[in-house]
């Protein structure tokens, strides 16, 4: 029963994770370029380099953010119910 009531809060904390990831994403990608927006894969104004260096930061921002919160979630279950098994 309870690694049922895990999956729905895993879930909905990865989707609440993603749009924290791409908020910090956003305000980080502001500071470093100076631009409101990150380039477009498909964008002509942009060359190779900041295409792929703003996928890079955001893949590596995103990668941090979802490991925060699924440690974060696994701790807590851990802690409410003593079960580790249940975060697998």
């Amino acid at each position: 029963m309870s690694k049922l009531l895990y999956k729905p809060l895993s879930i909905a904390s990865g989707i609440a994770g993603g749009v924290a990831a791409g908020f910090v994403f956003k305000q980080v990608w502001k500071r470093l370029a100076g631009e409101e927006y990150a380039p477009e894969a498909t964008s002509r104004e942009y060359g190779w380099a900041e295409v792929l260096a703003a996928a890079a930061l955001q893949g590596a921002i995103f990668a941090v953010v979802k490991a925060a919160i699924d440690r974060g979630g696994a701790a807590g279950v851990r802690r409410l119910t003593g079960r580790a098994e249940l975060c697998v």
